[in-house]
């Protein structure tokens, strides 16, 4: 027997749980499925438990995708000031921790908890434990056959997610999904990961593990301000996690052209004017003396056994410390790869966007059926904006199912 609802949503995460709530406020009858043994898990476990639910900050320019417009429709009409109103009217205490990210006081818990409400109010059904089997789509719409029944909607949502954080139960039906459907998966990488060093830069590095350092990454065009932290393996840090989406493996550390990554060890300041006050100021310290001042001391001790030449600042010379400044404001560092998806917070690449209605998530070749969330060729920086694509990409679709 096959059970009928006017729309069934395929995951449970953030964006699959706003969208079912958003077509359930509509009045229509909707079936959310969901294979692992509760909703929300990503939810729960981000922002050290307290989820860094949005970015009063966002704007399209915070996202990756081939098309960097797609996004801009949906963002556009479901705001972060929508987000924080719904928290408000749930009585979540929140606050700003840095850069416009909002977290919540307490636990993530109650986000998941509010999202449960919202359903339940909305009369939304949630199956969990529930895998599915096969979806196949007809002139009724689509039938799709579960290990807790078979069920059959005229909408399909589909909101599994990515590849990130395997642990969590991420798999990649959605990109099966969608090729079933027509639909072009554009290749898929682990984004906001840890960095990986090998040969002579890990071992230059690795005993340095947990020495945290201020930094500007460079990659390219693009660039954050923020910490990064060394490893046993490499280097993590909002700094590095931001990078590691526009790194990639292959990016040539010699050319200047590619995506070569580059720290700036001195960020917000003019290495040379600082290199020369220094030597003004304290001709008879050692380099890595006065780099200790400005740097972990451990860290300038490295840069001094291997970068940089130590001596006293007396002993250095006009062009000498243009170089010195050189290497400080633009330090190279030769990245092997990243801890991959067993980490990483999201998955860039995913559902082709030119195969999408940006203002209702719909699929453009076949009817009814729509993607949303991280599932979709759209990739958020750190600090809350995958929250906002997922709120955002999943009211645009609750709106239109």
């Amino acid at each position: 027997m096959t059970i009928t609802h006017d729309v069934i949503v395929i995951g449970g995460g953030a964006a699959g749980l706003m969208c079912a709530l958003t077509a359930g406020q509509r009045g229509r009858r909707v079936l959310l499925i969901e294979h692992a043994n509760r909703v929300g898990k990503k939810i729960l476990m981000s922002g050290g438990g307290r989820c860094n639910f949005t970015n009063t900050g966002t704007s399209p320019a915070n996202y990756l995708s081939a098309n960097p417009h797609y996004c801009k429709s949906a963002l556009a009409r479901y705001t972060p000031a929508r987000f924080i109103e719904l928290i408000e009217r749930h009585g979540i205490a929140y606050h700003e921790k840095e850069l416009g990210q909002l977290f919540c006081d307490i636990s993530s818990k109650l986000i998941v908890r509010m999202l449960l409400d919202e359903c339940a109010a909305a009369q939304v059904l949630i199956e969990t434990g529930c895998g599915i089997d096969s979806v196949q789509h007809g002139d009724g719409g689509f039938r799709v056959k579960t290990s807790g029944g078979s069920f059959a909607a005229p909408s399909l949502v589909v909101a599994s997610g990515g590849l990130s954080i395997p642990s969590m139960g991420a798999t990649g039906f959605g990109y099966e999904l969608a090729r079933q459907f027509g639909h072009a998966v554009l290749p898929t990488r682990a984004g906001l990961v840890p960095l990986t060093l090998s040969g002579k830069h890990q071992e230059r590095l690795q005993d340095l593990s947990g020495v945290t350092v201020p930094v500007e990454a460079h990659c390219g065009k693009q660039s954050f301000r923020n910490f990064m932290l060394f490893t046993h393996r490499g280097v993590s840090g909002p700094a590095i996690l931001q990078i590691s989406s526009y790194w990639q493996p292959g990016d040539d550390p010699a050319s200047d052209a590619g995506r070569n990554l580059r720290l700036d060890l001195l960020p917000g300041q003019d290495a040379l004017a600082w290199l020369l006050e220094q030597r003004r100021q304290r001709p008879a310290a050692e380099l890595k003396t006065v780099l200790s001042d400005a740097l972990p001391r451990r860290f300038a001790q490295r840069l001094c056994e291997i970068w940089l030449p130590n001596r006293p600042m007396k002993q250095f010379n006009e062009p000498q410390l243009h170089e010195l400044a050189a290497t400080l404001s633009a330090w190279p560092l030769v990245a092997s790869g990243t801890e991959g998806y067993r980490t990483a917070e999201v998955t860039l690449g995913g559902v082709d966007t030119d195969g999408l209605s940006s203002s209702t998530m719909m699929s453009r070749h076949v009817p009814g059926l729509y993607f949303i969330g991280e599932v979709v060729d759209v990739t958020g920086w750190l600090g809350g904006y995958n929250f906002q694509w997922a709120w955002a990409s999943g009211h645009a679709a609750g709106m239109a199912v």
